[in-house]
């Protein structure tokens, strides 16, 4: 009865570390206009970068620590969420950026709450780990 008990609560504790790992987005749906700060962030990631390359690179990275890294890890390791690390490699940009915006497998889509550009810098970003 006390290992019964015991696995209950354990259960019960996991779910909500999962819970809380994924409950990011929710919070941060009405948040979505503040992605257009990260401009600041790019110009100090841009030195030596040709072109806005760095920029581009910097709102994915931000995009991403907002809404992702709660189910996937900050380096992509994976988590409640597979693993990024290499997705360029598994599925082309147009399956990643489908997936983004219509979520499935148990991930949430997220066209409703990023703009389109970030959900194409997102894109390019992770389709760029091979």
């Amino acid at each position: 009865m006390k290992k019964r008990m015991m696995l209950i609560m354990i259960g019960a504790v996991l779910l909500l570390i999962i819970a809380a790992a994924c409950g990011n987005n929710a919070n941060n749906t009405g948040n979505t206009g503040n992605t257009g700060n990260t401009g600041n962030a790019g110009n100090a990631g841009n030195a030596g970068n040709a072109g806005n390359a760095g920029t581009v690179n910097a709102t994915a990275e931000n995009v991403y620590k907002q809404n992702c890294v709660g189910c996937h890890a900050a380096d992509l390791a994976g988590g409640v969420g597979p693993n990024l690390q290499k997705v360029g490699s598994s599925m082309s940009a147009d399956q990643i950026q489908a997936k983004i915006a219509d979520g499935g497998g148990g991930m949430p889509g997220f066209k409703n709450s990023l703009s389109e550009e970030d959900i194409k810098a997102l894109t390019d970003w992770l389709a760029s780990h091979k």
